[in-house]
């Protein structure tokens, strides 16, 4: 496949995990005692991963995530010069998919986005928990790099083929059931400047934690599981 084709894929792929993701938060809670609720959000993340796992995992790869990208890179399975063209088809993607939810949701009366922050990621007062920026610093760290070792372990040569998908649509579940309360998590710097780019203020202000830590995990998960395997050949998703 080319890069243009790879590329798309990727821009395809990263708007439906953040139209499906940020857009079932955004809408759930739309109807008192109807929303879906962490479970009902993190199925949605984890549902829209693996679904483009099998759809645009044999074209692209199916990043749909600079962390992922940067960290495949660090392993030694992704070209560093793709890394560009992979990174603005993520972004693109997720700021489409969040113009698209922003005028979606403007169009319910007494919409403020002040209010709904299309499912902005934040800490302190804009953490669901009111967590600091020390816990949302090691939260989106660790996670990223526990799951680019998910990702990294089940798109290995050794492992079951056809499975990866699922494993990794799942770990994405479980990792935003620990991490909503939290920052709303993110583990994925476009998904989250989707968003911030619409919030503004305070969204744009807070959104290097979500740069710095996601890449930060997902770096320094390829470089341990390089060492790990010895370098061993590995294959993508």
């Amino acid at each position: 496949m080319s890069i243009l084709h790879r590329s798309s894929a990727e821009f395809i792929g990263t708007f439906w995990l953040v139209f499906a993701g940020c857009g079932s938060a955004i809408f759930s809670s739309s109807f008192p005692g109807t929303g879906i609720g962490y479970l009902g959000v993190a199925l949605a993340f984890g549902l829209s991963l693996l679904t483009m796992g099998y759809t645009i995992g044999p074209i692209s790869g199916c990043h749909i995530n600079p962390a992922v990208s940067i960290g495949l890179w660090s392993s030694g399975r992704f070209p560093a010069r793709e890394l560009p063209f992979y990174i603005f088809s993520q972004l693109s993607g997720a700021l489409l998919a969040s113009g698209s939810l922003y005028l979606i949701a403007s169009g319910k009366v007494g919409f403020e986005l002040s209010t709904s922050n299309l499912a902005a990621n934040g800490y302190g007062d804009h953490s669901p928990g009111q967590y600091t920026l020390l816990s949302a610093l090691i939260t989106e760290c660790l996670l990223s790099f526990l799951f680019l070792i998910i990702i990294l372990r089940t798109t290995d040569e050794s492992a079951p083929k056809g499975f990866a998908p699922i494993a990794i649509g799942l770990g994405l579940t479980v990792i935003h059931l620990v991490g909503i309360p939290i920052t709303n998590l993110s583990v994925n710097p476009a998904r989250s400047t989707g968003p911030a780019v619409f919030v503004g203020g305070w969204a744009i202000a807070q959104l290097w934690v979500f740069w710095l830590a996601p890449i930060l995990g997902g770096f320094l998960a390829g470089k341990a599981y390089f060492l790990l395997t010895k370098g061993t050949e590995c294959r993508q998703i």
